[in-house]
């Protein structure tokens, strides 16, 4: 086994669990830097409707890419029960099977997201303000999101084998170099959000490029050889049977979002939706870390489950609960406490804008932990092969949820404030992750008693 891989079958648990998402965190942690470099720098220098352009897009990316993402999820654990299992055929299958795949995701996403960005945007209640903005961005980003797919997948491969510092390594130079883009094209050619989003693209493509050499360089059964690419139908059932429904979950997730940002755009506020931007982006460094534990439950559970130890299972999923709760409760706290310094790197112009972002962090923040421990439960459960129940849970209560709130609770003339409309995220992870919780116990039971599941 390489250095740079982790035994997830043997050794100490809460060592090897630490050391393999220690990059994952900071794997996110950059990746969530390309956003911020993208908020940070047209905040600076071209204001605060550039960063409600900018931020307002987020949402509904995210519905739009992950349905695809989640099929990356099960291209990670086709590659890690086959690995566990030590079947170098199949692992070599599930390789290139989910390199392909990759690029027709990315394909299809183009052009979705380049064609349809202005009609989605309107439909989301996109402030006329902010719209044109936030279409020049949404059609370029989309320019680039075949190589946004081509990394997702490389480096959900790369951990399923073990190896996590790879895509840090590889997302450090994107990172970097998207930064010095960013700078480059707003400060030196006097571009607003057009800018931001080309730095984005072309770090993305770098990021894509260095995933698949590594890939084609391994040594072992894993190694990429491009002339092979193809569909595998026992690999590709494999990734559809995992990925689909965490897909469809992310996209119903992303629904309920895209619904609470058409809330948060009903309030027709420049200082709420940018105030929310910054804030959600500054959450988001607290939630890599949390999102972090739930890869490392799912690729854990994944190869045990292939090695045909699943009773080890169970200790994998309470020590991941309890690292992302310590961490989680950490960072939410300290997010918290320095909220306004914080938010002020992004919003110069606007003190009623840092405001309302203080009210999102105070009850999204603060208790940001609740949904790490609900997805922790989630990723254990993919592992083990399980994709369809944690996704009716999260759907039921999570996007039903907050949906039901949104129109319900919310709706009522003295309850339509930014405090009832995120209280419906501390009720909604509570409830997900008590049933994820059930679901566990049932699985795990039928799992170690040699049942199928």
């Amino acid at each position: 086994m390489k250095r740079s891989q982790i035994n997830m079958l043997e050794g100490p648990l809460l060592k090897n669990v630490i050391l393999y998402t220690l990059p994952i965190i900071f794997t996110g942690i950059l990746q969530l830097l390309f956003n911020a470099a993208d908020l940070v720098v047209v905040g600076r220098f071209r204001g605060s409707v550039c960063v409600a352009a900018v931020g307002s897009t987020g949402a509904l990316i995210n519905l739009i890419i992950n349905l695809f993402i989640g099929l990356s999820v099960g291209a990670g654990v086709a590659v890690a029960q086959a690995k566990g299992a030590g079947d170098a055929k199949r692992v070599s299958e599930a390789v290139h099977t989910s390199v392909l795949a990759s690029v027709i995701s990315g394909a299809i996403l183009t052009v979705i997201g380049v064609t349809c960005a202005g009609w989605l945007l309107e439909l989301m209640k996109t402030p006329d303000d902010i719209l044109p903005l936030s279409t020049k961005y949404m059609r370029i980003y989309f320019v680039g999101i075949l190589s946004s797919m081509v990394y997702n997948f490389g480096a959900a491969i790369l951990r399923a084998l073990g190896d996590t510092r790879g895509p840090l390594l590889f997302l450090t130079a994107a990172g970097a170099a998207n930064v010095i883009l960013n700078l480059f094209f707003v400060i030196a050619l006097g571009m607003d959000v057009d800018g931001v989003a080309w730095a984005t693209v072309i770090s993305q493509t770098m990021a894509a490029v260095l995933v698949v050499l590594s890939l084609t360089r391994r040594g072992d059964e894993a190694r990429l050889y491009l002339k092979r690419l193809r569909i595998h139908r026992e690999a590709l059932v494999k990734m559809l049977k995992i990925g689909l429904p965490a897909g469809f979950q992310s996209v119903m997730f992303n629904i309920s979002n895209v619904i609470i940002q058409s809330s948060i755009n009903s309030f027709n506020s420049v200082a709420i939706s940018s105030g929310n931007s910054a804030a959600g982006n500054i959450e988001g460094f607290v939630y890599v870390l949390m999102n972090a534990f739930l890869q490392t439950a799912l690729n854990f559970s994944g190869q045990n489950v292939g090695a045909g130890r699943e009773k080890r299972v169970s200790k994998i999923l309470g020590c991941c609960l309890a690292c992302v709760s310590a961490f989680g409760i950490t960072l939410g706290v300290l997010g918290y406490i320095f909220g306004r310094p914080l938010l002020s790197i992004y919003i110069t112009d606007s003190p009623e804008a840092i405001e309302y972002g203080m009210i999102r962090l105070s009850l999204i923040c603060l208790p940001y932990f609740l949904c790490g421990i609900m997805d922790v439960a989630t990723g254990a459960l993919r592992g083990m092969g399980s994709s369809f129940v944690p996704m009716v849970i999260t759907i039921a209560g999570v996007c039903v949820f907050r949906i039901v709130w949104i129109y319900t609770v919310f709706a009522i003339p003295e309850f339509h404030t930014l405090q009832v409309l995120y209280l419906s995220y501390i009720i909604s992870w509570t409830i997900s992750f008590l049933a994820q919780m059930i679901a566990f116990r049932h699985v795990y039971g039928k799992l170690t008693k040699g049942r199928r599941i």
